[in-house]
């Protein structure tokens, strides 16, 4: 665990640390990038017992280190921050390689809505493990509302509502930067703005930041995006409008107006960013093509609603409702498996391709009775590409969207996951800043560092400045790319050669470390 001492200190540590020599690490002959969208310039910079000690224009002496890394050619930049990522698997994969390789050196869990908890029973759990990144952690309102209220379609009573608020509290208290919901799950879809408003002050009274999975990304996302700006006005609390996205055809170029939403709500005093991963699909769960209200109570209670045949009729129109106009994009070809257990050979196909072996017509129609059998057989995760070209590039453009992958921790050879967990970092800026040149290179790095930084509220990452924790990642500008595919997912992306967490190289000249210097961060006092 590593608590965070007040801004000010950071001010204290450059001039001790820069008259410590020699240095434990100098990188030396890049060209600096540090996190706030200026123009990159030529220095090296010295690293003692963890932190940027030096940032040298005029250069250190090559004996200055105890070791060194040559930097020519190459971008030194800040670590990169991903401020929305599913790290479940964090027990499992402490090392957290297919995050790393991408330049992250912090990873923010707990999206959606899906916290842990107990918080600091969990937050304990993993420190005791050899990370490789730094990781940080969200209090999630589904998980919160499943504990005191499970699956039930209604509104808290009292007491209910005052057991939501403690464990917020306490999450808040234990360190949670802030408070996720997933309103478009289930059990947060049936919660209505006053609980959710409620939670999110309390969250704000500790100066944490709200993340919305919206409510609605499809034909209503103009009422989810709404709903996020209203909830920030009611608790005053800063918005994060997490992945944003605009999905299904008859939704497309809506982020022309979902930007005009931002801009606004700024300017009249409620302070809202967007996070964006930089690709035109999505990926959630299988459930999500049924509609919530036939999945209240769980599981067993779905079962029992389609033997029920006039309840199964309108749980198929539903389906077919949102295979046409949502998640389902209008083709079943839009529609593929990542993982499913319960039949392997489907991972990497599609909806459409299941239709075609069972010998149903390959519709919205058709599939229907497949996704029902789906569902019961225990789900899957999914891949839905269901996005715009258009509506990404505009999104990404904003000054206040940041990067963040949504992606999950990943292993070779483990399903058909979305190549966002292997790929995303690179991915905007081989693609999205040199390529396409829809955004510069200093503005890029910018939004996945000192942005989603500034509002985590971390004053001592998220730059190269003297004082701050030596989070750095090492990138060639004119190779770095990612690999990874939809149909071939598992593989590490190129042109990032170093990786340093906390002043150690976990990735070194191209190769992963046994290093594990990672850190749980813990949100600061207010």
């Amino acid at each position: 665990m590593i608590r965070l001492g007040p801004v000010f200190a950071l001010c204290l540590l450059a001039g001790p640390l820069a008259a410590q020599q020699p240095y434990d690490l100098v990188i030396r002959g890049g060209v600096v990038l540090d996190g706030t969208g200026t123009p990159a310039f030529r220095a090296d910079v010295g690293i003692v017992d963890g932190r940027i000690a030096r940032v040298a224009r005029e250069g250190l002496p090559a004996a200055s280190g105890r070791r060194a890394i040559d930097a020519t050619g190459h971008v030194v930049a800040p670590g990169f921050i991903d401020l929305h990522a599913h790290i479940e698997g964090i027990l499992r994969m402490p090392d957290a390689e297919s995050a790393v390789r991408q330049g992250v050196t912090l990873v923010v869990g707990g999206p959606d809505g899906g916290g842990p908890s107990p918080f600091d029973a969990y937050l304990k759990r993993v420190e005791a493990l050899p990370l490789g990144p730094n990781v940080a952690y969200l209090t999630g309102h589904n998980t919160i509302r499943r504990a005191v209220m499970g699956l039930a379609d209604r509104a808290p009573t009292p007491e209910e509502l005052a057991r939501m608020e403690a464990m917020v509290r306490d999450a808040m208290r234990e360190g949670a930067f802030g408070l996720s919901t997933g309103l478009f799950y289930l059990p947060g879809t049936f919660a209505k703005l006053d609980e959710v408003v409620a939670l999110s002050r309390v969250a704000a009274a500790s100066g944490g930041i709200y993340t919305s999975h919206l409510r609605e990304e499809g034909l209503g996302l103009l009422r989810g995006v709404a709903e996020a700006m209203e909830i920030g006005r009611q608790a005053r609390i800063p918005v994060v409008l997490t992945h944003h996205k605009a999905v299904g055809k008859a939704m497309w170029g809506a982020s022309r107006q979902t930007t005009a939403m931002v801009d606004s709500a700024r300017a009249a005093g409620t302070d809202v960013m967007i996070d964006q991963y930089p690709y035109t699909a999505s990926s959630t769960s299988f459930s999500v093509l049924i509609p919530a209200w036939a999945r209240e109570g769980g599981d067993s209670a779905f079962a029992r609603r389609v033997k029920n045949p006039a309840l199964r009729d309108s749980i198929a129109k539903g389906i077919v409702f949102i295979l046409e106009n949502d998640r389902g994009g209008g083709d079943l070809r839009r529609v593929q498996f990542a993982s499913v257990r319960w039949k392997k050979d489907l991972e990497g196909r599609t909806l459409y391709d299941w239709a075609v072996e069972r010998g149903v017509p390959p519709t919205s129609a058709g599939a229907v009775d497949l996704v029902i059998e789906g569902e019961l057989n225990g789900s899957a995760s999914m891949v839905y590409h269901v996005m715009d070209e258009g509506d990404v590039e505009r999104i990404m453009k904003h000054p206040m969207t940041m990067i963040a992958s949504d992606g999950s921790l990943n292993r070779p050879g483990e399903g058909v996951p979305h190549p966002r967990g292997y790929g995303t970092f690179p991915r905007v800026l081989g693609v999205y800043a040199r390529e396409k040149g829809v955004l510069s290179l200093p503005d890029a790095v910018r939004k996945m560092t000192s942005l989603p930084a500034a509002r985590l509220g971390l004053a001592d990452r998220g730059r190269i400045a003297e004082g701050l924790v030596a989070d750095v990642t090492i990138f060639d500008p004119a190779t770095v790319r990612d690999k990874a595919t939809f149909t071939a997912p598992h593989q590490y992306p190129e042109g990032i050669p170093y990786v340093i967490v906390n002043g150690v190289p976990v990735v070194d000249g191209g190769a992963f470390t046994a290093k594990r210097p990672g850190k749980v961060l813990r949100r600061p006092a207010p």
